[in-house]
C-alpha cells in the first residue's frame, strides 16, 4: 500500500450515502458499534448533530462527529480504518471538529475515552484536552472505566 499524505485527505460533512463505508469502519473499530439507523438518525433529525467523514480518492478512511449543545462540544465518535491509522487523519478530523466547534461559539468542549486507549487519550491530551473525572463501567461490553476529558475551548 501506498504511504498516505495528509495532502491527499479532504474532510467534508458526512452525508448519507457515506454510511456504508462508515459502517464499515464502525464494525472494524468498536465492539459495540452504533447501527446504521443510528447514524441516519443523527445525519436526518438531531439539529445538535455534526458529523464529518475524511476521504482519500472518494474513499472513506474516517469519521468523527459531535454535538452542539449550549456552548459546549459533546464528542460522539471518533474513528479511522485500521488500515490508514496512525497517520494523523485522526488528529485532522479532531482539529476539524474543534475548528466547527470554536467557530459555532462553543467554549467547552467534552469527550468520554475508554481508560485503555492511550493512543487515543495521548492525542486528545496533544490536542489540549485534560481529563477531569473517570465513569466508573461506562463501556457496556467489559465494564470498563471511560475517562471524561474537557477543553477550554476560549483558550485556545
Amino acid at each position: 500500500m501506498e504511504k498516505t499524505s495528509l495532502e491527499n485527505v479532504t474532510i467534508e460533512l458526512m452525508k448519507v450515502e457515506d454510511l456504508d463505508q462508515v459502517m464499515e469502519i464502525e464494525r472494524l473499530s468498536f465492539t459495540n458499534p452504533w447501527s446504521k439507523n443510528s447514524f441516519f438518525l443523527e445525519l436526518t433529525t438531531n439539529d445538535l448533530a455534526t458529523y464529518l467523514v475524511a476521504k482519500i480518492d472518494g474513499r472513506v478512511v474516517g469519521y468523527a462527529g459531535m454535538w452542539l449543545v449550549v456552548g459546549e462540544a459533546h464528542v460522539t465518535n471518533v474513528a479511522v480504518h485500521p488500515e490508514f491509522r496512525k497517520k494523523g487523519i485522526g488528529e485532522l478530523l479532531m482539529r476539524s471538529l474543534i475548528t466547527i466547534a470554536k467557530e459555532s461559539r462553543a467554549k467547552m468542549m467534552t469527550l468520554e475515552v475508554r481508560k485503555s486507549n492511550d493512543v487515543a487519550r495521548n492525542l486528545y491530551a496533544k490536542l489540549g484536552f485534560e481529563p477531569v473525572g473517570i465513569r466508573r463501567g461506562y463501556y457496556t461490553d467489559n465494564r470498563e472505566d471511560a475517562v471524561i476529558m474537557w477543553m477550554n475551548l476560549s483558550e485556545k
